[in-house]
């Protein structure tokens, strides 16, 4: 596979990349039209608003027992893992995780990885830091190869390349794999791409995964998916590396049940995916197929400064469905690409801080209407408005102003006018003179104000005095009655 440079979309750029993204007609078509389809799929999964509310209630409940737990149920998860002949790897940083694969690649002389969907291998960006090594690192989810094609990112976390259109994808196979003709076909196009990633898996000397759930009481890996990519990834190589945030550990395998129902039934309104799998260690002597070594790598990156804070816990509930992007009205109107983080949209705003620091998120806890349709479609009801409201003082609190749990770029966003402005502001409102002070100061700077009524344009009325109150009209009549003096 040819390489490609990799569009980069700063964070800090966030204002610059939306307004790009507003003026490309284009692409707010292709985003508006799938997340329609996927809200109507969604909409349709959930038919009894009864059951929805009761899942809703028990997910929440299952995430938030478990993250209180969550020290504890990582050593149990280690425990059993070790039990299982999986070799469990801690890691602090992005740098950490990465070196950590790398040496299990290199150990095996590696020089060819197969990779399932994983999110968590966006966010340390494995695949150039292989790429730099040596090792080549394909991504074998149909979205996820077409992005790596195409040299860009993902722009959403369940189907990385929606924003592309069967025309772009066309185009993209026919210029950059051989002998390829140029076609529209959907399932021919489809077809293209799993003839060549077939003998990639025949190949590859490791095979990487994400989990979406780690269960504690088995130590169980557990990994949803519908293409059977996944599946090829983690039996086919000698080696399966599975990578995931401290987060998404479970107590049993029961709580597994409820949170596949929700994650499923949210991201695209499928009642259950077409493969789940459920990966325990692995193989054993008397078994003819599967890895022979299974590792299990657990990142922290950040998300230990989340959960330190009793508030902001609530963010790592997340089981990444989507769902709050694909109601989210900025997200639909600019894509995943303008936000410059891995993870983008509503949850990205209040992920990305933590696992970015404030300093390169500034504008991300901003990036939000606060209509509310996140938190409200939220699987496992993380309220998404009230984290984003915490960020954005956070980004406003002097550095130096000490708090219980202080966050990375504390006081990024902060702005000596505006502080100003605001101290001026209390202490107007605080005292009486000053307050009729102001008073009697604005009333005299009114005929600086424009003449035309601020909500008055060329295609509205203009705004309508207010109705009078019953005082006033009971003074209008008695003044009618005693007439003129």
């Amino acid at each position: 596979m040819r390489a490609h440079p990799v569009t980069v979309h700063r964070s800090r750029a966030f204002k610059d990349n939306a307004r790009a993204a507003l003026a490309d007609d284009k692409l707010r078509a292709s985003l508006r039209g799938a997340m329609d389809f996927l809200m109507a799929k969604r909409l349709a999964s959930f038919p009894d608003p009864a059951e929805l509310a009761a899942l809703r209630t028990l997910g929440e409940g299952i995430r938030r027992r478990c993250l209180s737990k969550l020290p504890d149920l990582l050593e149990q998860l280690e425990e059993r893992l070790a039990a299982n002949g999986v070799q469990v790897h801690w890691a602090e940083t992005p740098a950490d995780a990465n070196g950590i694969i790398h040496g299990i690649v290199a150990g095996r002389r590696g020089k060819l990885m197969v990779k399932g969907k994983s999110m968590v291998s966006e966010e340390i960006e494995l695949n150039d830091y292989l790429a730099e090594r040596g090792v080549e690192a394909v991504e074998s989810d149909m979205g996820e190869y077409i992005v790596q094609l195409a040299g860009e990112k993902p722009t959403h976390i369940i189907m990385p390349a929606i924003h592309k259109t069967r025309q772009d994808i066309a185009k993209l196979f026919h210029e950059q794999l051989p002998d390829t003709p140029y076609t529209e076909d959907v399932d021919e196009l489809i077809r293209i791409g799993r003839r060549v990633l077939r003998q990639k898996y025949l190949d590859a000397d490791v095979g990487l995964s994400g989990v979406n759930f780690a269960v504690a009481e088995t130590g169980t890996l557990c990994l949803v998916e519908n293409e059977g990519n996944g599946r090829m990834c983690t039996t086919v190589p000698d080696v399966h590396i599975a990578v995931t945030g401290i987060e998404k550990v479970v107590e049993k395998l029961e709580d597994v049940v409820p949170l596949y129902s929700l994650l499923t039934r949210s991201a695209i309104g499928q009642a259950i995916t077409t493969y789940f799998n459920m990966i325990s260690g692995p193989r054993k002597p008397s078994e003819k197929d599967g890895p022979r070594e299974v590792h299990l790598v657990l990142l922290d990156n950040g998300r230990s400064q989340a959960y330190a804070d009793e508030q902001l816990r609530q963010t790592l509930q997340c089981i990444r469905c989507g769902a709050c992007m694909n109601h989210c009205p900025v997200y639909t109107r600019i894509g995943g690409h303008a936000y410059g983080t891995t993870y983008p949209g509503p949850i990205g705003e209040i992920l990305s801080p933590h696992l970015m620091g404030l300093a390169d998120t500034r504008d991300l806890p901003t990036a939000s209407s606060l209509c509310g349709a996140c938190g409200e479609v939220c699987p496992v009801r993380i309220p998404i408005p009230e984290m984003l409201m915490r960020l954005r003082e956070e980004s406003q609190r002097p550095a130096n102003e000490p708090v219980d749990h202080p966050l990375a770029g504390q006081g990024a966003a902060a702005s000596a006018v505006e502080r100003a402005a605001w101290t001026g502001w209390r202490l107007v409102n605080a005292s009486p003179g000053l307050y009729r002070l102001f008073g009697w100061t604005a009333t005299r700077l009114r005929r600086h104000a424009p003449k035309n009524q601020l909500g008055w344009t060329q295609n509205h009325l203009p705004l309508t005095p207010a109705p009078k109150t019953l005082h006033e009209l009971v003074r209008e009549r008695e003044a009618k009655r005693e007439g003129p003096a």
